[in-house]
């Protein structure tokens, strides 16, 4: 049986992938390439966070009573990677490799911490709050 935390957990190491291989080709110089891959990546991470907040987060927090607690700050953070991928994306546009550089180093250490709550903390709580229901919500969140 696959759980939430293994699921998003892969999810995961997928954007990063498609983040690391963006700042190669712009460090590089590919701006063509490199926007394309920076596009997939945007809109990979805009998915991911569409099902924590469209599902996971809302059911989570459903099922504990808690609204305030660890969503709301993933939720938070989620406002200030999307900042900085607009950001990214107006230099990708520009072709300003040093903003870019620049804004893409700031996007990986937030999105390592980030992902590391999650992942050791978060994930596996809604593995144990949504318990049976749990390939249900994932269905779900893949049908997004």
């Amino acid at each position: 049986m696959t759980t939430i935390t293994d699921t998003m957990a892969n999810d995961h190491r997928r954007c990063d992938s498609l983040f690391v291989e963006a700042e190669e080709l712009i460090a590089h110089g590919n701006w063509s390439e490199g926007q394309v891959k920076f596009e997939a990546f945007r809109d990979a991470t805009e998915n991911h966070f569409s099902m924590e907040e469209g599902i996971l987060f809302p059911g989570f927090e459903q099922r504990t009573g808690q609204s305030a607690g660890p969503t709301q700050m993933m939720r938070m953070e989620h406002v200030q990677m999307r900042q900085l991928l607009v950001d990214m994306e107006t230099a990708v546009r520009l072709m300003d490799s040093e903003r870019y550089l620049g804004l893409s180093e700031t996007l990986m250490m937030l999105m390592q911490q980030h992902n590391m709550k999650e992942e050791q903390m978060l994930y596996p709580m809604t593995d144990q709050v949504f318990a049976a229901d749990a390939q249900a919500t994932l269905h779900e969140m893949k049908m997004l």
